[in-house]
């Protein structure tokens, strides 16, 4: 069963797929968690066996009722699917706008499931048959081509697709965490990235997409036989960890061949999402050092050191400094960018807009510090720090990507392509 609840508990929208939810099941959700006296912190309510999972969007509850002991993470992406469908066709998701389109939600409810089993949820796909008036009418070829995509291998894509100019982007988008002590040494580190592919492409082409996995790697050094240990490390692979892909992936063909080929949707769309562990390259070193003078008075002084090529620039540079609660004053000196004591936070931020590969920046804090009655030590909270690096910390590199597209007559090298890579701060924090 799912259902859409305004503020104060109203039924706006409910259906109910199987018959062992009652309709009296949303009176003990509107009692226990949206009238209740403590703040509901989870996101999963059990009441009398049965079990609410529910998402909020300004005032509205959105909420997946169930008996049995389905899988909570699938559940939470169909609700986000449905926020996401609900917002692609009638914007901003509030009370009035839902009033104003449940003709429309319900058609949306009793498409993407089917007795409470998710089936599609593409609002590509949906939008080619369900429209904000209803139904479209349609005549017996479109009939056809809509039959096609609800039921066919390739429901991501619609046919007919034409541009003047066949243009594909890549973007490797990868977060990289990590956690170091004060001495330098690496106590938890990896990376998440994502493949993030927009496509503008006519007809129904078959793409190739290549990189610097491991295992291909390592198989084409068997095969050649290079025993150059220099141009092997030059052209060692990345060991991924785990990695997903979109639908539109044929997996047959990765798991025998270790090639990613796949006819991609229009428009933009994530690819495949990965995580590494080994070998990652840290954008940024912080060498903290922290000086108690005294009962009142502390030094602490950060040096950042860039670790890439001097040829690139990283950005968007900004460096958390935990300072004491008894903080009175703080005097600031850095030779690079600039810096603020920010009282609200308890910290010190440091901001620099562009740093070169190679290069070293250094910040010093004079902190006066209110006497304290209480014997405890200062914690000392790990310095933290965000920033963005034109190249992916993994290690990830782009070896071809190929178009084939036999119907239409281009070909592969009358394709626009575009790689573009970027390496942003996850949670980059070194202990002090």
């Amino acid at each position: 069963s799912s259902g859409i609840n305004a503020e104060y508990g109203e039924i706006l929208i409910s259906r109910i797929y199987r018959d062992d939810i009652a309709r009296n099941a949303v009176d003990a959700f509107r009692v226990n968690v949206i009238h209740a006296r403590s703040q509901i912190r989870s996101p999963v309510t059990n009441i009398a066996r049965t079990s609410f999972f529910h998402l909020k969007k300004s005032n509205i509850w959105i909420t997946a009722v169930t008996r049995q002991n389905v899988n909570a993470a699938m559940v939470f992406e169909m609700l986000h699917k449905t926020l996401a469908l609900m917002t692609s066709y009638f914007g901003k998701v509030s009370e009035e706008a839902i009033k104003s389109n449940f003709v429309l939600i319900y058609e949306l409810l009793d498409e993407i499931l089917d007795f409470g089993y998710p089936q599609k949820t593409d609002s590509g796909i949906l939008k080619t048959f369900i429209t904000q008036q209803g139904i479209k009418t349609t005549s017996a070829e479109e009939q056809t081509k809509i039959t096609n995509q609800v039921t066919g291998q390739i429901g991501w894509r619609r046919e007919g697709i034409k541009y003047r100019r066949n243009e594909l982007f890549l973007d490797v988008l990868e977060n990289v965490n990590l956690l170091m002590n004060a001495q330098g040494k690496v106590l938890s580190a990896h990376v998440s990235g994502r493949v993030v592919m927009r496509s503008y492409l006519s007809g129904m082409p078959e793409c190739k997409f290549g990189m610097n996995d491991k295992i291909i790697t390592d198989n084409k050094d068997k095969d050649n036989n290079n025993n150059d240990m220099i141009a092997k490390k030059k052209n060692a692979g990345i060991a991924i960890d785990d990695c997903t892909f979109h639908q539109c992936v044929k997996l047959s063909k990765f798991e025998t061949e270790r090639s990613i080929s796949f006819i991609p949707p229009d428009g933009e769309f994530e690819l495949m999402r990965y995580r590494t562990t080994k070998d990652i390259s840290f954008p940024f070193r912080i060498i903290p050092l922290v000086r108690e003078i005294g009962k009142t008075k502390m030094e602490i002084k950060v040096v950042l050191k860039s670790n890439y090529r001097p040829a690139l620039l990283g950005q968007k540079i900004e460096v958390k400094i935990p300072t004491p609660v008894t903080t009175a004053g703080v005097n600031l000196f850095c030779n690079k960018g600039r810096s603020k004591y920010k009282s609200s936070d308890n910290a010190v931020v440091w901001r620099i807009k562009r740093m070169a590969g190679l290069k070293e920046a250094q910040l010093t804090a004079e902190i006066e510090l209110l006497p304290s009655t209480e014997n405890r030590k200062w914690q000392r909270p790990p310095i933290s720090m965000n920033f963005e690096v034109p190249y992916a910390p993994s290690g990830l590199k782009v070896r071809y990507l190929k178009v084939f597209e036999p119907k239409l007559n281009y070909s592969d090298h009358e394709t626009v392509k575009w790689v573009r890579y970027i390496g942003r701060s996850g949670l980059y924090e070194t202990r002090s």
